[in-house]
């Protein structure tokens, strides 16, 4: 909303207004403005909640410090949905069809995650929402955004076309079909296409049109199935991470800062054409929209680092999850996930791997054995008497680690 008042100040030659063009200050303004809503807001939340006993039930099931996490105030995700969305609508352009597109799942997935919340604390429900539901809530902005990207007449990139000596080109600016770029040998052409980027390979894209033509039934409802399982793999991955203070929180921002450099690189030509990657126009104003992300997680950080004052809840968990998934699909990084999400990778893998071979193990020799001492992943480091805080630090440094993996295969291929 302040972009389109100070591009209106701008046209009426307002002195300063015309910084608010620049993508990086709105950003810089995004992750300032949601640091300040998380940290000033999260704490009226906490004190509103303490106050309703909205408190956390915990299972005892035999965690160092487990108990002690009891009464602690849940469905904090409350904060950082609004230190997202606040700034977004304050910083963003917000006809831009990325943006919206982000705006409409971080409120969906919100809300399945509150209805889950909402049953547990005050039906006093431990169940909380069917599973049956919350898979048919993911399935439903699945298809949201997998129908958005495949047919939305704004979702483009612009690639590089050879010159044909024999033939006249017009160049034009930014704005029109053919603009000049460093190679006097190429121009970029714009063209709507299901191309996405294969990390670690030369001339790294692949289409998802190859598999079975350009415009067929079969590419539409392949790559909407693609969409709906990486947005329900990445939303539940997150969620099962959300187990120690501060886990799913810190990871979640390093994943962000990950996306924010690639948004950025991806909708910024000159960038996009030094590096040889695809470039997407628009995608560039997703940055500020993941700069309120990162500041929303950081500024949760102040009450849900350990010890919590209060936990995200899934109101927060699957939210985080599917806005990553989302995003990364929006700015053709789909395939890079299982690298800077593996911490939520691995997360996830170490819960089925343990289910799966139970289940094996009983049917075959009559009592079910575990790979773990228990699952997810940090709960068998939990087990072993590690102290809650190293944990979640040593996952962090794993993500960072893998954050910088992922931004090397710009380069690396």
């Amino acid at each position: 909303m302040l972009y389109y008042l100070f591009s209106y100040l701008d046209e009426m030659d307002f002195p300063g207004a015309g910084v608010f063009h620049y993508i990086s200050f709105r950003a810089a303004m995004a992750i300032i403005t949601s640091l300040i809503i998380s940290m000033l807001f999260g704490k009226r939340l906490i004190n509103y909640l303490q106050y309703k006993q909205v408190g956390e039930t915990i299972r005892d099931l035999g965690l160092q410090g487990q108990m002690e996490k009891k009464g602690t105030p849940t469905m904090g995700g409350i904060i950082i949905l609004m230190a997202i969305l606040i700034p977004t609508l304050l910083f963003a352009k917000l006809q831009n069809i990325y943006v919206i597109l982000m705006i409409v799942s971080t409120v969906w997935l919100g809300t399945i995650g509150f209805i889950d919340d909402y049953i547990k604390v005050f039906k006093k429900d431990k169940k909380g929402l069917a599973g049956k539901f919350k898979i048919l809530g993911q399935l439903g902005i699945g298809l949201i955004v997998g129908f958005t990207l495949y047919f939305h007449q704004d979702v483009k990139i612009k690639e590089k076309v050879a010159i044909d000596p024999d033939k006249t080109y017009e160049i034009v600016t930014e704005e029109g079909d053919l603009i000049p770029c460093s190679d006097a040998n190429y121009v970029w052409k714009e063209t709507r296409s299901l191309k996405t980027t294969i990390p670690f390979v030369k001339n790294n894209e692949f289409d998802y049109s190859w598999i079975s033509g350009s415009g067929s039934i079969l590419t539409m409802v392949l790559f909407v199935l693609i969409v709906i399982v990486i947005v329900t793999a990445v939303s539940n991955g997150a969620n099962i991470t959300d187990g120690l203070d501060g886990l799913a929180t810190g990871t979640s921002a390093i994943i962000g800062t990950v996306l924010a450099i690639f948004a950025y690189l991806s909708g910024n030509l000159a960038f996009a054409d030094y590096l040889n990657i695809m470039y997407i126009p628009d995608s560039g104003e997703l940055v500020v929209f993941i700069a309120a992300f990162v500041g929303a997680c950081i500024g949760f950080l102040w009450y849900n680092a350990y010890p919590a004052q209060v936990f995200m809840g899934d109101t927060g968990s699957l939210a985080l999850g599917g806005i990553i998934a989302v995003f990364s699909i929006a700015i053709r990084k789909e395939l890079l996930i299982p690298i800077f999400c593996g911490v939520f990778l691995i997360e996830n893998l170490s819960v089925m791997m343990q289910v799966s071979y139970f289940k094996y193990t009983r049917k075959k020799y009559g009592e079910g054995r575990r790979i773990f001492l228990m699952s997810p992943l940090h709960h068998h480091y939990q087990k072993k008497g590690m102290h809650e805080s190293k944990i979640v630090a040593r996952f962090w440094i794993v993500g960072i680690m893998l954050a910088v993996v992922s931004i090397v295969t710009l380069k690396l291929r």
